[in-house]
């Protein structure tokens, strides 16, 4: 496989985590490309990528960490997009990264201490840090919009173990309009294809014409909503999923609160 090839088949995923670790699909991108654009300028670089995967999300993190301290906050962006990076300029970044790409990006903890430049146990006390962040979240209710009964019942057994309430759970589009039709959750976990043939993108839109909540995408299928050609949900698990991965992507998207993509 060529260098090209090798990167274009990690490109997608980097860019998830771009997107989750900055909270805005515009700003993850626009970290992805400088990081493209630094390897083609160096030609060590260049080649260090041929490594995969881990030498990719480390190069990316260099660029990340020299650009990130020196980003004026939120400038130019307004709403939305501003107070999301205002709220992230207040922590320290560096325990989201470990958790994110213990979990999201599915690294080993030593992978991870690669690609941050840490030592191993700097990054479980980074991990442990973040959870601890992730307990301290603000309870919400969450309506479960999935088709297959066991992944439900380990979903509202998550949820729950973490403070929140189920709201409802859903294996159709309608069963999610009736749930949404008594109360609004404050945050949806949804699958793509539901029992019935109908759309867990569809319910989802269905609840955001209503009122502005954050969404989690769960799905066999990630390929599906990572090409590129619309705006991708900022959150997007891929099943089958590890708990310590949802937990990630619930306390992003109730960081950021953001019932959409920024950007």
């Amino acid at each position: 496989m060529s260098l090209g090839d090798q990167i274009a088949k990690n490109l997608p995923y980097l860019r998830r985590y771009a997107r989750a670790l900055t909270g805005s699909q515009a700003t993850g991108d626009a970290f992805v490309r400088a990081t493209l654009e630094a390897a083609l300028a160096d030609e060590q670089l260049k080649s260090s990528l041929e490594g995969g995967r881990v030498p990719l999300y480390r190069a990316f993190n260099k660029v990340w960490s020299s650009a990130y301290m020196d980003v004026p906050e939120s400038e130019g962006e307004t709403g939305h997009e501003g107070a999301a990076q205002d709220r992230l300029k207040s922590i320290t970044p560096l325990n989201r990264q470990a958790l994110l790409l213990t979990t999201l990006e599915d690294f080993s903890v030593e992978q991870a201490g690669e690609i941050m430049e840490l030592e191993t146990d700097q990054i479980e006390s980074l991990v442990q840090e973040a959870v601890g962040e992730i307990d301290r979240e603000s309870a919400t209710s969450v309506l479960i919009i999935e088709d297959e009964p066991l992944i439900s019942m380990q979903l509202e057994d998550l949820v729950t173990s973490l403070g929140h309430e189920v709201c409802g759970t859903a294996a159709t589009r309608t069963q999610a309009q009736e749930v949404v039709a008594q109360k609004t959750p404050g945050l949806v976990l949804a699958d793509i294809q539901l029992a019935d043939g109908s759309s867990g993108l569809d319910a989802v839109d269905d609840i955001l014409a209503i009122d502005s909540v954050p969404v989690i995408f769960i799905t066999a299928y990630p390929e599906r909503l990572l090409t590129g050609d619309r705006p991708e949900p900022t959150y997007l698990v891929t099943k089958p999923f590890q708990e310590q991965t949802v937990r990630a992507a619930i306390s992003q998207a109730l960081f950021f609160g953001s019932s959409r993509p920024l950007g």
